[in-house]
């Protein structure tokens, strides 16, 4: 049978495309927040306050959103239909600060195509 006729399956593809996707957007903001609080609270509490604690408790802290991130972007990706310029730019996102912030704006209109069906 020719034509464009949905597969059987075509719907639960796309839901878990759907659950990846907001995967990726949690585990962006997830990373950027950890990243916010070592960076912006927990060095300066281990420089300027002598709390070394700080970045002993929240340096692990970010290591492992920053291995869920980048975990989450390898399966997101390896799914196709992602650009190099893209991925590139997921990537990058998790070494600067505040960008993963803007991960869920960059990935809103992937997710509105999805959901549109």
């Amino acid at each position: 049978m020719t034509g464009t006729a949905p597969h059987p399956g075509d719907d639960d593809v796309r839901r878990l495309e759907l659950a990846q996707l907001r995967r990726l957007e949690i585990a962006s903001v997830l990373e950027a927040t950890t990243l916010a609080v070592l960076v912006g609270i927990a060095v300066p509490l281990k420089y300027f306050a002598g709390y070394t604690i700080a970045t002993r408790i929240m340096g692990p802290i970010h290591g492992l959103a920053f291995l869920f991130y980048i975990w989450t972007v390898l399966q997101t990706v390896t799914g196709g239909g992602w650009s190099g310029c893209a991925i590139a730019r997921l990537v990058v996102a998790a070494f600067i600060p505040f960008a993963g912030f803007t991960t869920p704006a960059f990935l809103r209109p992937r997710l509105k195509a999805l959901a549109a069906g």
